[in-house]
């Protein structure tokens, strides 16, 4: 098969039937196998009804339903697992992405051998309360990713090697920094594609300011765990080394002092008296306990079983 069409989708019911006929008419243009997966994140709209109405003309199409909603990350995990075609597409279901694309990406992600290639909606329609937090995300994930010639990270059309999709995990809010994932689990041919961005023809947005909040942190979990989440001791090592080392030299100072005083017959505080005496025992106290942290993170590290395990109501 070339090419899986990975479509996560939260109340879109409007946009399905014309989404789905758009896929079928490029697909046909360019000769194409094909599947479109549908993973319905939990709507309460008629979603799964137009899903599966969808499915009786036309076997390319899969559909998944989650019994509730688990977000993006959650469905484009789902989708990746199901997903068959040498090529994954990946675009949102309200038509602000557009199919005829996905020629193009499919060319280029199979002449130019690339890993990952992400849309950049270099026009947008978004409002300004949107786009300005958004340029200022793309601009720290590239400073902390090392990713400089990407503009856009959480563009949701973006095309993948099969291999790719199969050896990434996406959960919480991380769909946004898909290609920062995909770089610490090795593949680093990662490549932009200005694509069109559209108005949105039906419904609303389900963009939120919370989103920026999850986002920034899982930010800081991408690069953790991409940086540190084989070997947490490193991290937590060596800043327990640091404070307890501190802590230490401190203490040494501080009964040094008091023994050349004692030798000399000078007068002089007890130790316990001095406020240095309670930040070296503080300082060594910490550097013990980060140490420890980092001996049992190192043993638990990344041994999560349940991390993507969703409840799926019904899959045909």
């Amino acid at each position: 098969m070339d090419i899986s069409v990975v479509v996560p989708l939260f109340n879109e019911e409007e946009s399905l039937p014309e989404l789905t006929s758009w896929i079928k008419k490029v697909m046909q243009e360019n000769n194409f196998s094909y599947e479109v997966i549908l993973v319905d994140d939990g709507s309460n709209d008629d979603s799964w009804k137009v899903i599966e109405s969808l499915k009786l003309g036309h076997p390319e199409i899969k559909g998944i339903k989650f019994r509730r909603n688990y977000g993006k990350s959650a469905a484009l995990n789902v989708g990746f697992t199901v997903a068959q075609g040498d090529v994954v597409i990946t675009m949102d279901a309200d038509l602000q992405d557009s199919p005829d694309e996905i020629p193009v990406l499919y060319k280029r992600i199979k002449e130019e051998k690339l890993d990952l290639i992400s849309g950049w909606k270099k026009k947008r329609y978004d409002p300004i309360s949107k786009t300005i937090p958004t340029k200022l995300f793309n601009s720290a994930t590239r400073s902390m990713s090392g990713i400089h010639n990407l503009h856009d990270f959480n563009c949701g059309l973006k095309a993948y090697r099969k291999t790719v999709v199969k050896n990434i995990e996406v959960y919480g809010e991380m769909h946004r920094y898909i290609p920062v994932i995909a770089k610490w689990a090795g593949f680093s041919k990662i490549e932009e594609q200005v694509v069109e961005h559209r108005a949105r023809k039906y419904g609303t947005t389900k963009f939120g300011l919370n989103r920026f909040i999850n986002g920034f942190l899982d930010l800081l979990s991408i690069f953790f765990v991409g940086k540190f989440g084989k070997r947490p001791m490193h991290f937590f090592g060596s800043l327990g080394v640091l404070s307890f080392f501190f802590g230490t030299i401190m203490a040494i100072w501080i009964i040094g002092e008091k023994l050349y005083h004692i030798a000399h017959g000078t007068s002089y505080r007890d130790v316990t008296d001095q406020p240095m005496f309670y930040i070296a025992l503080v300082a060594v106290i910490v550097g013990t306990q980060l140490f420890l942290t980092g001996f049992v993170a190192e043993l638990v590290s990344r041994s999560s079983s349940n991390r993507n395990n969703y409840q799926i109501e019904k899959e045909i």
